[in-house]
């Protein structure tokens, strides 16, 4: 089968790889689509992601959608519509029930972090355990499907900050999480603010659904004006802006993934205010919520600005990069 594979820094081919057959328990797929995430890309413009460095050819992608070829069982039958939750978990630990995302020895789909490491779906066919596939509704395409994995992201920060209904929210960042956080706060109810600071990410913004778009540097965001501020840009200097404008005893959840490294950050607003600062990972299980959000709103269909032929992945990776010109982009796997 063909599939799309990262041997370093900016080496991404099309291989001819063997077809994997499934084992006990396992499902084969036929894929779809497969969304570019920011893992994606640090694998594939600095050929390591953080501190996970590809050491042999790895497939990326886990947002995924797909349609079963082959479930040995017959529990799922040939051309079911799927998504794809792309994380095993480990042995449980008992000072964090139901959070199996935080257990460690896991392992998720597209990623380095593991030796061997743990191949993605950006191929034409991917082996998964079937407690990892979902069934999907008629009425959800499979391009929008892939959102789920991101939405799920999404989903659970809205979790860990406690909901967002009737609350006044700032996300901060406008990228595909931050476009996808926007859409399911105005979706579970909340006033959104979405900030950024470049124009275009703020105009997919507002086509979302946000109330309100502020171009940093630009206009105030605010000061003590937002019961919940979302911070999705990863960039360490935001993280103080998002401490000054959340209200007192408010919620910061930090969404986008850090450097890892020191950086400074004014947390004396924090402080001063009673306010909380919360980590966010992942998902647990929030992707089947996604799929059903996906169904009902047709809105997070506009977070996908580009569907691109795997054929033209480089291409597919470039614009991903570009945060003025892309939302999120798709790779659309050799179903033509």
């Amino acid at each position: 089968m063909r599939a799309l594979t990262i041997h370093g820094k900016q080496d991404l081919r099309q291989d001819e790889v063997p077809t994997p057959e499934p084992g006990p328990g396992q499902v084969r797929l036929r894929m779809a689509y497969a969304g570019i995430c920011g893992s994606d890309l640090h694998y594939y413009f600095h050929g390591a992601n953080g501190q996970f460095v590809v050491r042999e050819p790895l497939v990326p992608g886990h947002e995924l959608s797909g349609t079963v070829e082959l479930d040995p069982s017959g529990a799922l039958p040939t051309g079911t519509p799927v998504t794809v939750h792309p994380a095993t978990f480990g042995p449980a630990l008992p000072e964090v029930p139901g959070k199996r995302h935080l257990w460690p020895g896991g392992s998720y789909l597209g990623s380095a972090s593991g030796w061997p490491h743990t191949q993605g779906g950006m191929s034409e066919y991917l082996v998964v355990d079937r407690e990892m596939v979902r069934t999907l509704p008629p009425t959800l395409s499979l391009a929008t499907a892939a959102l789920a994995e991101p939405l799920a992201v999404a989903l659970h920060a809205i979790r860990i900050a406690g909901g967002v209904r009737a609350k006044d929210v700032l996300v901060n960042g406008s990228g595909p999480i931050g476009l996808l956080v926007t859409a399911a706060a105005v979706a579970l109810g909340a006033r959104v603010t979405a900030s950024d600071v470049l124009p275009e990410p703020l105009e997919r913004a507002s086509a979302v659904g946000a109330h309100r778009a502020v171009q940093v540097g630009l206009e105030p965001v605010g000061t003590e004006a937002y019961d919940v501020v979302f911070e999705c840009s990863g960039v360490p200097a935001a993280i103080s802006s998002t401490f000054v404008a959340v209200r007192r005893a408010g919620v910061v959840v930090q969404v986008g993934m850090v450097p890892d490294e020191p950086a400074p950050v004014a947390v004396a607003p924090l402080i001063a205010k009673e306010a909380e600062y919360r980590g966010c990972f992942r998902f647990d299980d929030e992707i089947d919520d996604a799929v059903r959000m996906l169904d009902d709103n047709p809105a997070f269909a506009q977070v996908i600005t580009h569907t691109v032929r795997a054929q033209d992945a480089v291409e597919a990776f470039t614009v991903a990069r570009d945060s003025r010109a892309s939302g999120k982009v798709l790779v659309s796997l050799w179903r033509d």
